[in-house]
């Protein structure tokens, strides 16, 4: 049986990165998030630093009208004529497609839900919150100044949309890209988790 992948997407300050650990602690799963920087720089040669500045930033000379799914991976000569943003990226998916041959586990963003399309027993799950709790944890636990916090949330959620437009031509958190949608301003973090793992459960996966 395939592994049990989660791919988890989140509005900032909707708490999905606490809800992505603290499921896959529940679980048993991996969690892979920042970790992936590692791991992505070791495959493209990038520095980590470079892959984490990038990650979320589109450039602007992507291969018109090629799709990633046509290179064979990062030996391919295509690969070595792309932007260096967009190798990121292919590293990126390669590394992602790894750790789901590797283990069960749950991975935030990085459109792990495209990359992971073809594969089976893949769980897509999009976090979603009110923007009054978002700002409020955006101040209170992220570190992001009162002053201009709400301009500063939407503007990453912008960043976020724009990031998995250009590679996927999907539009984020759209319901039909999600086999579950939660708000966790209803359900809360220990709700929200729940949820997932009843969806789990039900699917006989894991």
């Amino acid at each position: 049986m395939p592994n049990t992948i989660i791919a988890l997407s989140r509005e900032y300050g909707s708490g999905g990165r606490e809800i992505a650990e603290k499921l896959a602690t529940e679980l048993g799963f991996g969690f892979y998030d920042k970790s992936i920087i590692k791991l992505t720089a070791e495959r493209s040669g990038l520095a980590p630093d470079y892959v984490e500045e990038s990650e979320e930033r589109v450039t602007n000379n992507f291969l018109a009208g090629v799709k990633y799914s046509s290179y064979t991976g990062v030996d391919s000569v295509m690969y070595y004529e792309t932007p260096t943003t967009d190798k990121m990226f292919i590293a990126q998916s390669a590394v992602i497609k790894d750790l789901a041959l590797k283990e069960n586990c749950v991975i935030i963003g990085r459109c792990a839900d495209y990359v992971l399309r073809d594969r089976e027993n893949v769980v897509r799950v999009f976090i979603r919150a009110e923007i009054e709790d978002r700002v409020r944890r955006a101040a209170e636990q992220y570190g992001l100044p009162d002053k201009n916090t709400l301009q500063a949330v939407k503007k990453i959620d912008k960043t976020r949309a724009n990031y998995y437009k250009y590679y996927t031509n999907r539009k984020w958190g759209a319901q039909e890209n999600a086999d579950l949608t939660i708000n966790s301003s209803f359900t809360g973090i220990d709700g929200a988790v729940e949820t997932i793992k009843a969806l789990i459960n039900a699917k006989g996966l894991g």
